[in-house]
């Protein structure tokens, strides 16, 4: 056998194929003196059919099939041994050609190959917001506590800084939700007066434009979707079940005891310090998916190669389950290019990083995750006999392990564009970041 490849240009290659009598001979020989001991045909005893018979019943069949093996381990072993970096599979380029009565057999397979380029992390800066909270956001946690963990009483009439459960309706708009709300975030005086006075069993009619200050708020109360909140302009009607006033809780050791654990907050300050240091540990992971989003944004954006598109628009229209028109085909590989740009440039920051995730890596990160979820129950201090015991169970777990190497691989990623990307760190506070980093 032997294989020669063509360059036509960068991206695009032909392979051809010369598969002799002798590469195939012996094993369709073997099959088909397996098929002659073990074949029934009327008027002959079994392992006696004449070998004539045999060819000419099962011979076309058995030379395909162990051709198309050959080509396939042939193919796989030079792709392999060459180190071609190839895009898709090789297609199929004269199979329709072959003349399967002859003994010698030439294939011809094109391929699309990976382009050559470079990554440059550092080419354009991406910014880094480091969300803070700040002393409103911390006034407003203090405040939303007390209310949690204060005193709730049941009151007949509606009053200023009251709290209202009853039920939001219109059938028309699909609003059937049930909520509490406070009387404080209606908006306008209108609104406001219809439910001051209100007693369990009224039915209040109220519009949804501009009920609220906030539009998060029509979608919490009303149970409406984003999209739908966004131009709600109907009326509804409040049927109301329950009226209570809230008498906040008073910030004492107490409440600060039951909070976070005995002695482990003991004022005011240290309370705002603790709500501080917990938001803004969130608000990490936010602003590093956020910069997670923006760097590899900017790499396709900015990281310029050819690919070879004609060809990938061929194997994608044949390589699914079922075959696409070349329309489709087109379609589908202008949706997915950009994909396909990203999935070459992190392969190539994996390889020449080394940031591709080990099994040792991955079984100290399970254990940590395991630490972690231990000590929500009180489990400060396992044992390393009892971390590797439960470890070995959850890599034993192909779903967890695939989940665990997509959480690693992607921290390694992140970890390595904080260090090396070019980066202009902006502080703001959340409100500012969710309006710069979602507008």
């Amino acid at each position: 056998m032997n294989i020669t490849k063509k360059e036509i240009d960068s991206l695009n290659a032909v392979l051809t194929v010369e598969v002799k009598k002798e590469d195939y001979a012996d094993k369709v020989q073997s099959v088909l003196n397996n098929y002659r001991k073990t074949a029934t045909v009327p008027g002959f005893r079994k392992g006696h059919i004449p070998m004539g018979m045999v060819k000419k019943q099962y011979g076309k069949a058995v030379l395909l099939e162990e051709v198309n093996k050959i080509l396939q381990e042939n193919l796989h072993k030079y792709l392999t041994e060459e180190k071609l970096d190839i895009l898709g599979n090789p297609l199929p380029k004269n199979d329709t050609e072959i003349d399967w009565d002859g003994e010698d057999f030439s294939f011809e397979f094109d391929l699309g190959l990976s382009p050559e380029f470079t990554v440059d992390v550092k080419k354009k800066a991406v910014t880094q917001y480091k969300v803070v909270a700040d002393e409103k956001m911390l006034d407003n946690q203090v405040l939303t506590i007390r209310k949690q963990y204060g005193k709730l009483t049941n009151k007949e009439v509606v009053e200023k800084g009251d709290e209202i459960t009853g039920t939001f309706k219109n059938e028309e708009a699909a609003i059937d939700k049930k909520t509490t709300l406070e009387l404080d975030l209606v908006k306008g005086k209108t609104q406001t007066k219809a439910l001051l006075g209100a007693k369990a069993g009224d039915v209040i009619t109220l519009k949804t434009k501009g009920l609220f200050a906030e539009e998060v708020e029509l979608q919490r109360h009303l149970g409406v979707d984003p999209v739908a909140a966004k131009d709600l302009k109907v009326e509804v009607e409040f049927t109301v079940e329950e009226v209570n006033s809230r008498e906040m809780a008073e910030l004492n050791q107490e409440l600060f005891d039951k909070l976070f654990g005995e002695g482990n907050v003991t004022s005011e300050k240290e309370l705002k310090a603790k709500i501080k240091e917990d938001a803004e540990g969130q608000f990490m992971q936010q602003s590093d998916q956020k910069l997670l989003n923006d760097v590899v944004d900017s790499l396709i954006e900015n990281t310029k190669f050819d690919l070879p598109g004609e060809f990938l628009q061929k194997w994608i229209q044949v390589s699914g389950e079922k075959v696409m028109t070349e329309e489709e085909a087109k379609a589908e590989y202008e949706r997915s290019e950009k994909g396909l740009r990203y999935q070459l440039i992190e392969g190539k920051l994996r390889a020449e990083n080394n940031l591709q995730v080990t099994f040792d890596e991955l079984k100290e990160y399970s254990k940590g995750m395991i630490k972690q979820q231990m000590a929500q129950f009180g489990q400060l201090d396992p044992s390393e006999e009892e971390l590797d015991s439960i470890a070995a169970r959850i890599m034993g777990n192909e779903e967890e392990v695939k989940r665990m190497s997509e959480q690693l691989a992607t921290n390694k990623l992140l970890g390595y564009f904080k260090e090396n990307a070019k980066l202009k760190t902006k502080e703001v506070s959340y409100d500012t970041f969710i309006k710069e980093a979602y507008a």
